[in-house]
């Protein structure tokens, strides 16, 4: 039985605080205006006012309201970030579809990551999936233009896999063959499997562990999650999909198709060489590849809506982009006679500009200025103030938040995490706002709506928290391998410590492969493809260090981490006896947090990383045990230990003690001195720095 293409859904939890802030817009006059003009005119319409947050709340609004689907234009970078928090909190990651941009230039010679990659095609694959009213797709000028797979050819590619249901594992190594898949004796990395009797192993793009199907005949009776280091099982899984490693798409029957236009003798053999499928940086020759190219307005309902933040800025990125694809070309096609031309990899900007201007939808502009559109355009203005700057002031938020309260303003303050919103509480005490847990990335004020919306890292002016999206892979980051110098050593996962000597161009399975040089003892060279950077890391030690090269093969480097790891034990042996006998020894237990505890934290400028937050709990902890504390807190320079030591030493001075600091130079102790002095310049606390620029009397 062939494997049956469909999408997975995933069910998510919906946040009551936001939908009910979604809802306020039900009866604002000017936003009802906003939906009516799009829906009834079919026409595109000017909206200003809208600041911050707003203006994903009101697309938010627009989708609950209409049941359309809305694609959400916004500039690259940090706008399309912030707007994908803003959406995710006022949506629900359910209803949220994000089509982000590649995460390289065009005609590159490397493929974009992989969970960009993943995320594209899952939000293609919704949108094909013929869902009415699907969410709101966030995207970019560069996201759009690029062309992507042609819709019903993306809907067969997607493979299904469920426990119970019959798979001929030959003609599934077969697809995954033809989505770009590689087969290796072991999965390693994302877009590759392997075979093994009764065994296959499946790493798909988007996910962050490999698939493991283990096969009674053609049933599958096994699918799990597990870990490619340890081959240890990590998820029982009842159904999975897999999307094609490449927005590339080749269909049974194909590929001596594809061998042929690109000139290369791969052939169509089941479970072999993936040949030109796995090619990093296929996106180069897509079209040589899957000639049925598609653009992502072939996926978008009739009557789905067209939001656009900062036209002007939109349209200017679309001339500046125009020029960067037409400049990879002409840089690439003398290297590589076989890559795609524009027009064929990427929408003509004219085209992408008649779209924007002929599809029904707003155009998010500024309260004032001129608008790049037609001026016969219609405007419409909605009331939208920018949140009050409380500058780290409790007593300037209460005073604040009675005045709300006094002119009938429901009042939301929005905290990063639950931790925030507890501690937020306990400062403000008995108080008329609603306080919530949610990233967004900055408030505001709808009179209309009687609504105020504020976040706690605005209110407390620290930097805001981004969600990580995309997962590091390990080893050599493409800045850094663009950092290394011919001659430094390098360290290979399995081969040891190596000289690097710079990147060759190799013809692999008949493509040519940019590959990393690593020299060993005895002229022994290894060429390492680029996408397997995460098997090297660069070799760290003690300045002007030379460590010992070996041979490939040998087993000195097997040796050296047995030694390494007996090392280790042997320490952990001898830590443990030390902390046993200082563990029986007594110990001053301080007190637990006090109010002004709790106030130095919440002025903290900055997100707390979760290691850093776990630190100071532990820390925290030691100090209330009656027993001594020896504990160290490791981190690379500006990751928030001197944080962790401001606050463990005002807990020890609310306890009647003297805390000192001890540092290595004068400089640091100067710096940390002002440091001090400035977090807790609120409080009753002396501060000085003793160092040898302090005279005798002084001291």
């Amino acid at each position: 039985m062939n494997p049956r293409s469909e999408v997975v859904a995933e069910t998510f939890l919906e946040d009551e605080l936001a939908r009910h802030l979604v809802a306020r817009l039900d009866h604002v006059p000017a936003t009802l205006a906003v939906r009516d003009a799009v829906c009834n005119t079919h026409g595109r319409v000017t909206v200003r006012g809208l600041v911050g947050s707003a203006r994903a709340l009101m697309a938010a609004w627009l989708h609950r309201s209409t049941a359309r689907t809305v694609v959400y234009l916004v500039p690259h970078g940090d706008a399309f970030e912030e707007a994908r928090d803003d959406l995710e909190y006022f949506l629900g990651r359910g209803a949220l579809l994000a089509f982000p941009e590649p995460d390289q230039l065009p005609y590159d010679p490397i493929s974009p990551h992989p969970g960009i990659t993943a995320q594209r095609l899952e939000t293609l694959a919704r949108l094909a999936g013929d869902e009415a009213g699907s969410g709101v797709v966030l995207a970019t000028i560069r996201g759009v233009q690029q062309r992507v797979p042609d819709p019903a050819r993306l809907r067969r590619s997607i493979v299904s896999l469920r426990v119970g249901h019959d798979y001929d594992p030959r003609v599934l190594m077969e697809r995954l063959v033809l989505l770009g898949y590689e087969r290796l004796p072991e999965v390693e990395a994302v877009g590759q499997f392997a075979r093994r009797g009764g065994i296959l192993d499946i790493y798909p793009v988007g996910v962050a562990d490999p698939l493991r199907l283990e096969f009674d005949g053609d049933t599958v009776s096994s699918l799990r999650r597990f870990d490619a280091g340890t081959q240890r099982s990590i998820e029982q899984l009842a159904h999975a999909s897999v999307l094609p490693r490449h927005e590339v798409v080749v269909e049974p029957g194909e590929l001596s198709e594809v061998a042929t236009r690109l000139g290369s003798a791969a052939t169509g053999k089941a479970g072999g060489d993936a040949g030109p499928l796995s090619l990093d940086g296929l996106e180069r020759f897509a079209a040589r590849v899957d000639p049925h190219r598609g653009c992502f307005a072939d996926y978008l309902p009739s009557d789905a809506l067209l939001l656009m933040d900062d036209p002007g800025g939109l349209l200017k990125r679309l001339e500046e982009l125009e020029q960067a694809i037409e400049r990879g070309f002409e840089h690439a096609r003398p290297q590589y006679p076989l890559v795609s031309p524009p027009d064929e990899l990427f929408v003509p900007a004219a085209s992408v500009r008649s779209w924007l201007e002929q599809r029904p939808g707003c155009d998010w502009a500024s309260p004032i200025g001129e608008h790049p559109a037609e001026p016969a355009r219609e405007t419409l203005f909605v009331d939208c103030r920018p949140a009050e700057p409380i500058q780290r002031s409790i007593d300037r938020l209460r005073t604040h938040l009675a005045e709300l309260g006094a002119q009938q303003m429901e009042a939301v303050i929005l905290c990063d995490n639950a931790g925030q919103r507890d501690r937020l509480a306990e400062l403000l005490g008995e108080t008329p706002a609603t306080l919530g847990v949610g990233l967004i990335a900055s408030g505001f004020t709808l009179p209309a709506a009687g609504l105020s919306l504020l976040t706690d890292h605005e209110i407390f002016a620290r930097y805001r928290r981004r969600r990580r999206r995309l997962k590091r892979t390990g080893g050599l980051s493409l800045a850094e391998l663009a950092a290394l110098r011919v001659g430094d050593f390098v360290v290979h996962e399995d081969h040891g410590i190596g000289t690097y000597r710079g990147l060759r161009r190799l013809t692999l399975n008949g493509q040519e492969t940019d590959c990393l040089e690593i020299a060993y003892a005895e002229s022994d060279r290894l060429f390492l493809p680029v996408h397997q950077l995460s098997l090297v890391s660069r070799y760290a030690a003690e300045e002007g260090a030379r460590p010992t090269v070996h041979r490939l093969g040998s087993l000195a480097w097997q040796k050296t981490k047995a030694r390494a790891k007996k090392a280790i034990h042997d320490l952990a042996d001898d830590l443990i006896r030390a902390y046993a006998t200082r563990r029986a020894l007594p110990g001053h237990a301080f007190k637990p947090d006090t109010v002004w505890q709790r106030e130095l934290e919440a002025s903290f400028p900055y997100e707390e990383t979760p290691d850093q937050q776990a630190a100071i709990e532990d820390v925290k902890q030691d100090m209330e045990a009656a027993r001594p504390m020896d504990r160290l807190i490791c981190g690379d320079v500006g990751y928030g230990k001197t944080e962790v030591a401001v606050r463990a030493a005002f807990k020890a001075v609310q306890d009647g003690k003297q805390a000192a600091v001890l540092v290595p130079t004068t400089i640091l102790a100067q710096q940390h001195g002002l440091t001090f002095r400035e977090r807790l310049a609120d409080f009753p606390v002396t501060v000085e720095v003793l160092s040898r620029f302090r005279t005798g009397a002084e001291s």
